[in-house]
């Protein structure tokens, strides 16, 4: 039997031109694109972000290497067979989330500390495994507000692996609701909570979050500014009065001008504070009561 033959492009950006370069790469026939840089499981190319675009067939992979600026340094990748599917997972071993929680993944056994909690997290095909400064900034958020998340109801806007919903329930809240644009994210959601016994108090789906009603006491969304502006008005409208909400997915201003656009874009809240961990800050924010 003929093994599979998987195409891709690999390209190396600086960090703010990532999101047009990733633009640019789906409109140029891309199917799927992973990030790689200094963070992820798969280390990115030295002071750069490595865009690994995956293509149906060779010929538009082959159009795709042309079609980029040169100074990406675009070079073109096949793999054969299926087993790099998996290959990430020799990378990914127990870690700190946040001062006394500890995410393993299925296939590694741990020995919590008499003052850990564990989460048992398999990211799949989906966003967070908690190794990214803007999950851990989150993460450290929840920690940090236990009176917000005690008994909350809360809202994942972008739920990726689920990881921020299962912390938030782990601290104390009372149930989650998780949406994400993509359905493998969604699927993953659910397999994580059914992992960790938390499959009846975290519900998740593709609803777009401009259709979800009702109001959470804490709202999460760890997405990308260019994202966070225009559903500002949508996330406000589903944090209850006085609840938290903490945005993420937004860089530094000396790496790029998005925090103060953000800022703007959220103004009807009141500021509580804005954390910073490498190039990425997570914005606090109340509602009005």
């Amino acid at each position: 039997m003929t093994e599979p033959r998987f195409h891709q492009l690999l390209v190396d950006v600086d960090e703010a031109e990532a999101d047009v370069a990733s633009s640019i790469l789906f409109d140029i026939g891309a199917t799927g694109l992973e990030e790689r840089d200094a963070t992820t499981l798969a280390k990115g190319a030295v002071g750069k972000v490595t865009l690994v675009a995956s293509f149906d067939d060779e010929e538009t992979a082959r159009q795709a290497l042309t079609a980029v600026p040169p100074e990406w340094s675009p070079r073109p990748e096949v793999i054969v067979g299926d087993a790099f599917r998996d290959e990430w997972k020799k990378f990914f071993h127990p870690f700190t989330l946040c001062p006394g929680i500890v995410v393993r993944p299925p296939w590694e056994p741990y020995d919590a500390k008499p003052d850990e909690r564990v989460l048992e997290l398999e990211p799949g095909r989906a966003f967070g495994t908690g190794l990214h400064e803007t999950t851990s900034l989150v993460a450290d958020a929840l920690l940090t507000h236990p009176k917000d998340v005690a008994n909350a109801r809360v809202l994942d806007v972008g739920c990726g692996s689920g990881i921020l919903s299962l912390l938030a329930l782990l601290l104390g809240a009372k149930s989650a609701r998780g949406v994400d644009v993509d359905p493998d994210a969604v699927e993953v959601t659910r397999e994580n909570a059914a992992r960790n016994g938390y499959a009846e108090r975290l519900e998740a789906d593709t609803t777009d979050v401009r259709e979800l009603d009702g109001a959470y006491g804490v709202v999460l969304a760890n997405i990308e500014a260019r994202v966070l502006i225009p559903l500002a008005s949508a996330i406000m409208a589903r944090t209850a009065p006085g609840g938290l909400l903490v945005l993420s997915g937004v860089l530094a201003p000396d790496v790029v001008a998005q925090l103060e656009e953000v800022k703007t874009a959220y103004s009807a809240f009141t500021l509580e504070g804005v954390d910073r961990k490498g190039e990425w800050v997570a914005i606090l924010l109340r509602a009005p009561h």
